[in-house]
């Protein structure tokens, strides 16, 4: 038994090797290899940006007919995400690899970066949008907190109460992830839209922009 075995993992003695110098030669890279270009960064194999188990159903259920709430996904990059954000504030040119970049980027801390949007799957457009960063602290026996950012709808598409969606949609993601309290800056005119949604006025904003250089 222990023989047949032997021979089994051996091999033939007969079997011919092949040798350093030939083995180097089919592992070298060819010319064409070396010459090709690198490939571009390709869109997440996962779609959504987050866990769509995250998405209170009843916010979903409130929306007009067609209209779907929903983690971002990469292809929103051909359905105006940027275009929408830029109604908010200066977005800048991002090409589609960088976009994938950073959606990749967020999927890997999805624990932390929740970007959702509203799509018109009449028109196949994004026209809602909203995020929460949930910090994680040492306070409060390492507490989490809810940061609402980049809230934006269409200009064409107010008049739904597609922000208050997108609102409660970010306070229930920021519940179910442990936050302790969720929070936002807005301007004096956005004051009464927040009340709305349930949030109250406390303390005040400050800022410090800093310089790209």
């Amino acid at each position: 038994m222990g023989a047949a075995s032997s021979k089994i993992l051996g091999g033939s003695s007969k079997s011919k090797s092949r040798s350093a110098s030939q083995l180097a030669i089919e592992a070298a890279p060819t010319v064409a290899d070396a010459a090709a270009p690198a490939a571009p960064a390709e869109a997440p194999a996962v779609a959504a940006c987050f866990p769509p188990s995250l998405i209170d159903p009843d916010v979903q259920a409130a929306l007009p007919d067609g209209y779907v709430i929903r983690p971002l996904e990469a292809a929103d990059f051909d359905k105006g995400y940027l275009q929408l954000l830029a109604e908010l504030t200066e977005v800048g040119s991002i090409e589609r690899d960088a976009f994938n970049a950073r959606f990749a980027y967020f999927q890997q801390h999805n624990d932390t970066y929740c970007p959702l949007v509203i799509e018109d799957t009449n028109v196949g457009k994004v026209v809602g949008a909203g995020t929460v960063v949930i910090e994680h602290k040492f306070l409060h026996e390492l507490g989490k907190v809810g940061h609402i950012e980049d809230i934006v709808v269409d200009a064409n598409q107010r008049g739904k109460k597609l922000g208050l969606r997108v609102i409660a949609a970010l306070v229930f993601i920021s519940k179910q992830l442990g936050s302790y309290k969720t929070i936002l800056n807005c301007s004096e005119g956005n004051i009464g839209f927040y009340e709305k949604c349930g949030f109250t006025k406390k303390e005040v904003e400050m800022v410090m922009y800093h310089s790209k250089s």
